[in-house]
């Protein structure tokens, strides 16, 4: 029989723990978490983001935070099952908890003052690029969004992003969404026609941010990358998401994420970025047979 010591224990780590309040399945590799965090939602801006842990067994990764309602006190994050951590994650279900989130850590995004902008982004990195597209939105500036995937089936927040952009190109790389072509094309084609943006901001894979980067710096267009560097304590500490800007050593957790892309040693980072991908996929396929039939 549980002494009334113990039940209020349970009671105070449900209220520390962070309930998952809603999820959905965005396509077959990515999903969509609503989440009770009052204290994160409270000072969430447009560019930063959260570290979570699934249990007290898990590590700690970095998702952005896609979407916040203060009065309401939730966080959202979308995020891709590529390790392990993510697949325990997607696991949990609409009415359990999760450990630990911390945040929100990192620089809100500069992007006030600005007129004409594109937003660019490349699979995963919409969901980067939405909270930068809505805050460009609400700062008055008419905004353009690109959106590249490698096919229609992996497409998501399409109809998001038309909700709060001025126009938006959707293109895949096998052109199953009759759009085809790369977000480098798309961009050449509107730099072409017009090149009066003072914006670009870009995200998504580090080859692809390193294209439109060599794009706008040619028409000398301010533009913005998001880095999303190897992770653990998302302050400044631990040195692992530690990059060359400027040719300066910077570190994406306190620095940025968000950097000047014309200035960013991007080979570098996709160096660094490759440094595990071996354990991870191990890692992955490990737990991937732990549930085999499960």
């Amino acid at each position: 029989m549980l002494l009334i010591f113990d039940i209020i224990s349970i009671g105070l780590v449900k209220y520390i723990m962070f309930k998952i309040l809603k999820k959905k399945f965005l396509n077959k590799s990515v999903s969509y978490m609503k989440l009770c965090a009052p204290l994160v939602a409270t000072n969430a801006q447009a560019g930063q983001f959260l570290i979570l842990r699934v249990d007290e067994f898990g590590e700690r990764i970095p998702l952005t935070i896609f979407d916040y309602d203060r009065e309401k006190g939730t966080v959202d994050i979308i995020y891709q099952k590529v390790g392990a951590t993510t697949l325990k994650l997607d696991r949990k279900q609409e009415g359990e908890y999760l450990l630990d989130v911390v945040g929100p850590l990192g620089n809100k995004s500069k992007i006030k003052g600005f007129k004409k902008a594109i937003v660019i982004s490349g699979g995963l990195g919409s969901a980067i690029a939405y909270p930068l597209a809505k805050e460009l939105k609400l700062n008055g500036a008419k905004t353009t969004a690109i959106l590249g995937f490698r096919n229609k089936d992996l497409i998501i927040l399409e109809n998001k992003m038309k909700k709060i952009t001025d126009e938006i190109e959707v293109v895949t790389d096998d052109g199953s969404n009759g759009k085809k072509g790369l977000v480098t094309d798309s961009l050449i084609k509107k730099l072409e026609k017009c090149c009066n943006y003072d914006l670009i901001i870009s995200i998504g894979p580090i080859p692809m941010m390193k294209a439109v980067c060599e794009i706008t710096k040619k028409y000398n267009i301010k533009t913005i990358v998001s880095m999303n560097s190897i992770m653990i304590d998302g302050t400044g500490m631990c040195g692992g998401c530690r990059l060359t800007v400027g040719g300066k050593v910077k570190f994406a957790c306190v620095d940025g994420p968000d950097f000047d892309g014309h200035e960013v040693d991007f080979q570098e980072a996709i160096m660094r970025n490759n440094s595990f991908v071996n354990q991870e996929r191990k890692s992955y396929e490990k737990y991937c047979n732990l549930f085999k039939g499960v």
